[in-house]
């Protein structure tokens, strides 16, 4: 048990653990402390200076976030001092700060705003020379505007300690620091594996994804065009956060309903095509199992972020790969092919939009060997954060919606697809329908309970009727890593893996909906967002991918079985080793 520290926090008396940071220490007594580059377990290097306090015996403010607290301590948060200083500091970010504000996309979620607001800021107190920035929005997923970035560097320490990539950081000195690459090189040039988790830690508009929304808008009012809609099993457990629902409220029937009334023909369920994956997936993983040369251990491909991370630095353990595309191209590949047939819809005519938690999506469609049909599988991608944007740019809002069901005939996707939304899902779905196929009976539990949860590596042994698979998850590419190298360096004895890019999985993508650091560093969103997630895989009907009828009538009438030709023409696909400098 740790020792103990009692202090005042403007005379409150407070007993935490020895070494905690006075900013906890206040929360604990009741009281808020503003930030803006402190972010609890990612970064607290002091140095935006708004979480400033006074403590009684020191001359100078204490930055809160790092300074811990001590036995007798007397700590005051609010008194004139602090508050001009606060003052001060917000007024000296605005007087370099771009403040197009009513147009930018974080108005009304900017936490600058929110603290120029609270402490009646003068945005134009201090005026004088500016730096002005070029967009760095040569990619297909984020778009970088140093103009807004008042240098919290939460960005930085998020691509650094949590995904372990750290291709941006502080450039220049003094005046001239920014952020940026290294030797100022555009995001698209360097190894970054647009996870978008910047965007996730942003306190203001100087990082968002590509906003897409005016390329569906523009489809739907096409009559040549037969636009459908595919959403992610994630999308609906975070959507509702956007229009005021608690954290982790699942919308799914009005989130159907909200789609179907901006004028779309069709909305599926993406899940069908997370069912597809596990069918294929799960097949080629029996087939490795069974030979003794096979690439071993096979590692899942749903995860966009995670591709072109071993692209870029494990290029040489590609083969351990599964060939599959990702539930996304599944779902594009099968409305281009499959349904266009059935319908008889020249698929060139179709446009296919994707709804993801994810920005590395957005670059995921524009891959090689994503064509199936001859035409790009997906044609338009949004975050839910662009769903939400869109539905509120037409007058649409999602409370009042009824709640609605996905489209047939392939709007069906069992819970276990629904699961790919959580980090384990993926590995607990395919294991779901695996064990059967191994063993010709069901599994004791259906809930694999121990790749769940939101431990940085996650390790089982699940027994088959005598076959022993060994099977790990890793989310975050930090944890990635650790697993890669085993497996670079033959200590590894998994036979399975699943890596999500995402702290928490997709439920945390880097596409989802917003939230302060306030927020973030007192609420476990992506736990609670996955709590939904399970949620409804216990209340569901259907729970294995296999049993899916949609996936059985696609296997009867189209495919044949998993794995077959015309299914590796389709859903299947190859990768790139590429350059860090490309």
């Amino acid at each position: 048990m740790k020792k103990q520290v009692t202090l005042k926090i403007n005379n409150v008396p407070v007993t935490v653990d020895e070494g905690t940071r006075v900013l906890d220490a206040a929360r604990a007594a009741g009281f808020d402390i503003p930030t803006l580059c402190y972010l609890k377990d990612i970064t607290n290097e002091g140095s935006c200076r708004v979480c400033v306090v006074e403590i009684k015996g020191m001359r100078n403010l204490a930055a809160s976030c790092s300074t811990t607290v001590r036995e007798g301590m007397e700590v005051f948060t609010n008194t004139p001092k602090v508050k001009k200083s606060r003052k001060t500091t917000i007024e000296l970010l605005l007087s370099n700060h771009e403040k197009k504000c009513l147009s930018c996309v974080r108005n009304g979620n900017c936490e600058l705003s929110k603290l120029s607001q609270e402490y009646g800021c003068d945005p134009v107190a201090y005026e004088g020379a500016t730096k002005k920035y070029v967009l760095d929005d040569d990619n297909p997923y984020l778009v970088r505007d140093n103009n807004k970035c008042i240098l919290c560097r939460r960005c930085v320490a998020v691509c650094n300690k949590v995904q372990g990539v750290g291709v941006i950081g502080a450039n220049g000195r003094g005046f001239n620091t920014h952020i940026g690459c290294a030797f100022e090189r555009p995001l698209h040039t360097v190894p970054c594996v647009a996870c978008g988790q910047c965007i996730n830690v942003c306190p203001v508009g100087a990082l968002t994804e590509r906003d897409n929304t005016k390329e569906v808008l523009d489809a739907i009012a096409d009559p040549e065009k037969y636009v459908i809609v595919g959403t992610a099993p994630s999308v609906r457990v975070a959507v509702g956060e956007e229009f005021g629902y608690p954290i982790g409220s699942d919308v799914e029937g009005k989130m159907v309903s909200a789609i179907k009334a901006l004028g779309v023909e069709k909305v599926f369920d993406v899940d069908m095509a997370a069912d597809m994956t596990i069918m294929e997936e799960g097949t080629e993983f029996l087939s490795r199992l069974r030979d003794p040369n096979a690439c071993l251990p096979m590692i899942t491909s749903c995860s966009p972020g995670w591709i072109r991370y071993i692209e870029y630095y494990y290029p040489e353990l590609i083969g351990h790969l599964s060939t599959c595309k990702s539930p996304q191209q599944m779902f594009g590949a099968i409305m281009k092919t499959y349904y266009a047939e059935k319908c008889k819809i020249d698929p060139a005519k179709i446009v296919v939009v994707a709804v993801m938690p994810c920005t590395a999506k957005k670059f995921e469609r524009t891959r090689d060997h994503q064509s199936a049909a001859g035409y790009p599988d997906i044609d338009i991608v949004l975050t839910t954060r662009e769903l939400a944007k869109l539905l509120k740019s037409q007058g649409i809002d999602l409370a009042a919606m009824p709640n609605g069901q996905f489209d047939d005939p392939v709007g069906l996707g069992s819970s276990a697809g629904l699961l790919f939304g959580a980090t384990g899902g993926v590995m607990e779905a395919a294991l779901r329908t695996v064990y059967e196929k191994v063993t010709g009976q069901e599994p004791p539990s259906i809930d694999f309970k121990a790749v769940r949860g939101t431990k940085g590596i996650k390790t089982a042994v699940v027994d088959m009727n005598g076959t022993k698979v060994k099977v790990a998850v890793a989310h975050t590419l930090a944890n990635a890593k650790v697993i890669m190298e085993q497996i670079k360096n033959g200590t590894s004895d998994y036979q399975f893996v699943e890596i999500m890019t995402c702290p928490g999985g997709c439920v945390n993508g880097g596409g989802q909906p917003i939230h302060s650091a306030k927020v973030l560093n007192t609420t476990d969103v992506k736990t609670l967002r996955a709590k939904a997630i399970y949620k409804s895989d216990k209340k569901a009907n259907l729970r294995k991918s296999h049993e899916n009828p949609v996936v059985k009538k696609l296997y009867a009438e189209y495919f044949g079985e998993p794995n077959s030709h015309k299914a590796h023409e389709i859903l299947h696909t190859s990768y790139t080793k590429r350059t860090k400098f490309e």
